[in-house]
């Protein structure tokens, strides 16, 4: 850091001189008067400090004395402030932001103590013309020293909080690296930051793996930006607020949510789905794979496995695939491949496209005449319509491709035919 201001004023007469010298010396006489009064200003206005306790107090006491010594000494010197002599400051910076004090309360402190500084150099300067203009002359001098003090002692707020944020991220990355191991940690720091987030050897958990494919605003991919800002809407979101472990890893963001009591895996997904359309709406374009169940730490290296898998069935532009909202048919279907379409008949291919662009209505037929267990009056209720059109339905799927819907094979087929479709679908949703 560069050396700091010049706090004297040499371009002053000699009597404003020695008038200002007056001033600064009953200053100087009153001071530990003046340092009592900033501490209770402090105490007063600053909610943080109104809850501490006397020994705090006269920490503070000790450091605003030695502020003012220094402000009075090197004003009458008319000397520079060097950042050796702040050393003091910067210590105490530390143990503010060690012990959880905001940085706006710290900088408060400083314009409660300039305040209180000011008034006591006026209040020693007295009303005559001359004692005015010097106690003028200090105004300048005085803020730059409290500038200089405030910034210097915020350089080591800054340098602390950097330090905790890389220490916490480092001890995030650990933890997950020995749970995707398939070890929880028993015993030491990793143990007690496992339990913050509720996570135990046998606590049931989930993976949920993260990429962003695109911003919308920038064109950008993925980018550390991106990755953190993730990571942030993940811990912060939901009725789990700051209890997820959520670790930005290479070009992935990694979340392990602990399955709580009262929870099911449904509510993970529906939470992380939420997410991913929030940051969809302010232009954050993500990919997500959420696993099943793991049961306990030995699980975890599998779930993720499987939250990569479900990865790979998200469309190109975005969006979620959950493990446990697909039955093993949908997984099945969604991962097919090129060879498995061209084992389509391309009959049903041709209808089935067809179909699509008219609304899909026998798409829907078939559907429903499957889950309603091949009972074709229940399915026409369930798509409300007349029990004849949905014969009607079912015997031009047969016509146009040679399948009969009422055949177990052949409706198995069908069924297999459309997932494989909607599942390769552009944009298709893979929830």
């Amino acid at each position: 850091m560069p050396r700091g201001p010049a706090l004297g004023t040499p371009r002053l007469s000699e009597p404003l001189r020695r008038e200002r010298w007056r001033i600064l010396r009953a200053v100087h006489d009153r001071v530990e008067e003046v340092a009592e009064t900033a501490v209770e200003v402090m105490r007063a206005e600053i909610p943080s400090y109104a809850l501490q306790d006397e020994r705090f107090f006269d920490e503070v006491r000790g450091q605003v004395l030695e502020h003012y010594r220094m402000q009075l000494a090197a004003l009458a010197g008319d000397r520079d402030i060097s950042p050796e002599d702040l050393v003091f400051s910067r210590a105490a910076a530390m143990r503010r932001a060690r012990a959880g004090f905001a940085l706006e309360d710290w900088i408060s402190a400083f314009r409660v103590g300039r305040q209180v500084m000011w008034d006591a150099l006026l209040d020693c300067a007295g009303t005559s013309a001359e004692a005015q203009q010097a106690a003028l002359s200090l105004v300048t001098p005085l803020m730059r020293y409290v500038d200089y003090a405030s910034t210097h002692a915020a350089q080591a707020y800054v340098e602390y909080q950097q330090h905790v944020v890389a220490d916490a991220d480092r001890e995030r990355r650990d933890l997950l690296d020995q749970l995707l191991a398939g070890l929880a940690p028993t015993r030491g720091p990793l143990a007690a930051a496992a339990q913050a987030y509720g996570i135990g050897p046998h606590s049931p958990m989930m993976a949920v793996v993260a990429v962003c494919v695109g911003d919308t605003r920038t064109g950008d991919l993925m980018s550390a930006e991106h990755g953190y800002a993730t990571s942030a809407s993940i811990s912060v979101a939901g009725p789990w607020a700051g209890r997820t472990l959520v670790v930005v890893r290479h070009a992935e963001v990694v979340a392990v949510p602990v399955v709580r009591a009262g929870m099911d895996a449904e509510d993970i997904c529906a939470h992380f789905e939420a997410v991913q359309q929030r940051l969809a709406r302010k232009g954050t374009m993500l990919s997500m794979g959420i696993s099943t169940v793991a049961q306990g730490a030995c699980e975890l290296p599998r779930a993720y496995e499987e939250a990569l898998a479900a990865l790979d069935l998200v469309p190109s532009g975005g969006g979620v695939a959950a493990l446990p909202r697909l039955s093993p048919f949908d997984y099945l279907a969604l991962r097919a491949d090129d060879l498995a379409r061209q084992l389509i008949d391309p009959r049903v291919r041709a209808l089935l496209e067809e179909d699509r662009r008219r609304g899909d209505t026998l798409a829907a037929t078939v559907r429903a005449f499957a889950e309603a267990d091949l009972n074709l009056r229940l399915a026409a209720d369930r798509l409300r319509v007349h029990h004849n059109t949905a014969h009607y339905r079912l015997r031009r799927i047969e016509e146009r491709t040679g399948r009969n819907p009422r055949r177990i094979a052949d409706l198995l087929e069908l069924l297999v035919a459309l997932a494989i479709r909607d599942g390769a679908g552009e944009g298709a949703d893979c929830q």
